[in-house]
């Protein structure tokens, strides 16, 4: 018998106003089984022994950044920090582009998803995703709030990507840089995506519209994972890609709000998404069994993984990309938030990995020492990340979001040290990379360490410690966590040759004062005077 595909609640807002009303070939709303067999059908994944749907994604495994583009519109101009980072395309070129894949889409199998951005009821964003890939559905459906069936029947799309992996624009006519692109046009509220398939263009596209539209109410917008004790304590964390904001959030001890994107507004904090994207690269059952749990299930997608002869995923072979992910619904780990909101944070921890080894695996920061830390975002590559690194490279991304954030870094700072002196939050800088020499030399911080200093720290547990002040860098260093050898909290200590340490320790904080140069026009003397010592 021939599956129906078209019983399904549907949006009484249709598909005209992006130019496909004739399009006779559309799929409403799919439950997750029904694209499972539309994505193995059309060739685009395949299963695992588990039955876990496997995505390679050709070309792009990442994001294009470089491919991304805002649309330059009056309404928006004198708002957007412009830069290599949010770059700005005009009307007439992002107009002929969505012609181009209005063409192009308007015969094709298309796959639209209507969903929730936010957990929040009042600050959420509707979300639509249109695509020519059953797998952008089953993404979707997996990342974003998923709504009950009446609220689809209602749904009225605020937002609407509208992907064409398979169309590549020609740049010579197209005005784009490459074959891929990525624009977001504030005005149509349309994001376009072409020429890549990877399904992170979604996700991230609609956090940098929730990213320009919430500071705009006094919300902040935050790239970080947050949980919660049985207390309700709240912590949050933030941290670019491989600190481990996904890995320390999930903690089998708390109550996982979410692992990526979060809202702060006067109610608390709330989740923006209703799934994690977790990173698979050496993932383990001992290290982290309840993202490896997800692999195992339906529903959950692998992309780029690598499969052994038993159809067992191979989280070693990075011979696609080291960008090997999970993306599952949040409800797949067993103590998620049925809510995704939370109470304000009382701590909030920015995640580093410093493959300098110089930075304490914990330390204490002050308002001021908070939001330098945040502007600068700092965390390192290592040897092998990329193609060239051959040796530990600083990395800054403000906010520790760049890539995410159209607003200047300030305005997201500002709004985070308003929240965190109303609520009197206390920040934490927690160093998850090297120890005892930089990388090559020392050794990563053990996650068992990592864990307890937290755990500890979020307890309350550290208030009343001895602390002393780190030389280089003047965040406040505990002397004495319990269950963690006091050698390993002091970095200076644990090299063999502190002279060595001295050395390298003034270099990391050079490159942080250089970095902060770009800054210094918008930032207060205060905020100036929070700056790492260079001598």
């Amino acid at each position: 018998m021939t599956p129906n595909y078209d019983k399904h609640p549907k949006s009484k807002v249709g598909l005209d106003y992006l130019g496909l009303e004739n399009n006779k070939n559309v799929h409403w709303n799919l439950k997750p089984s029904e694209l499972y067999e539309k994505a193995i059908c059309r060739g685009e994944a395949f299963l695992t022994k588990d039955h876990a749907l496997v995505v390679h994604t050709g070309k792009f495994t990442g994001r294009s950044p470089k491919d991304k583009f805002i649309v330059d519109q009056p309404s928006i101009h004198d708002d957007v920090d412009w830069g290599e980072i949010n770059q700005p395309i005009s009307e007439e070129v992002f107009d002929n582009l969505f012609t181009k894949v209005q063409n192009y889409l308007g015969d094709k199998e298309l796959f639209v998803k209507d969903l929730f951005c936010g957990a929040d009821k009042n600050n959420r964003l509707q979300v639509r995703v249109v695509s020519e890939v059953a797998y952008h559905g089953l993404f979707a459906h997996n990342m974003f709030i998923r709504p009950s069936n009446d609220e689809l029947v209602d749904h009225e799309p605020e937002f609407t990507v509208l992907a064409a992996p398979f169309l590549e624009a020609d740049p010579s006519v197209d005005g784009t840089k490459s074959s891929t692109f990525i624009i977001c046009n504030f005005e149509k509220k349309i994001i376009l995506i072409g020429g890549t398939m990877y399904s992170g263009e979604v996700k991230k596209g609609i956090f940098g519209v929730m990213n320009y539209l919430l500071p705009k109410k006094g919300i902040m917008a935050m790239h970080c994972s947050a949980n919660h004790d049985e207390n309700g304590k709240t912590a949050v964390f933030f941290g670019l890609s491989g600190t481990g904001k996904t890995t320390l959030s999930a903690d089998p001890d708390k109550t996982l709000i979410g692992d990526d994107e979060h809202g702060w507004s006067d109610e608390g904090i709330f989740n923006f998404e209703g799934g994690c994207y977790a990173k698979t690269i050496n993932l383990s059952e001992e290290g982290e069994p309840m993202i490896y749990a997800t692999t195992k299930m339906p529903g959950t997608i692998l992309e780029n993984v690598i499969l052994n002869d038993d159809r067992e995923p191979d989280f070693d072979d990075v011979s696609l990309t080291q960008n090997t992910r999970c993306s599952y619904p949040i409800n797949f780990i067993p103590n998620a938030s049925k809510t995704g909101t939370g109470n304000h944070p009382e701590n909030i921890i920015f995640l580093t990995a410093d493959a300098f080894g110089v930075l304490p695996p914990i330390s204490k920061l002050t308002p001021e020492q908070a939001m330098y830390h945040f502007i600068s975002g700092y965390t390192a590559k290592v040897a092998g990340t990329e193609r060239g690194v051959t040796e530990p490279q600083a990395t800054f991304s403000a906010c520790f979001g760049a890539p995410f954030m159209p607003l200047h870094p300030t305005a997201y700072a500002e709004l985070l040290a308003e929240k965190i002196r109303k609520h009197g939050s206390q920040v934490w800088l927690v160093n998850t990379g090297w120890t005892g020499g930089a990388y090559g030399e020392g050794s990563r911080m053990k996650l068992t360490h990592t864990r307890r200093m937290l755990s500890e720290a979020i307890a309350g547990n550290l208030e009343n410690v001895e602390y002393v002040e780190d030389a280089n860098f003047g965040v406040m260093v505990p002397t004495a966590v319990d269950g963690v050898p006091s050698e390993v909290l002091v970095p200076r200590n644990t090299w063999n040759n502190p002279e060595e340490y001295d050395l390298k320790a003034r270099e990391l904080a050079s490159m942080f004062v250089e970095n902060f140069k770009q800054f210094e026009d918008q930032a207060s003397e205060e905020l100036l005077k929070a700056a790492p010592r260079v001598s």
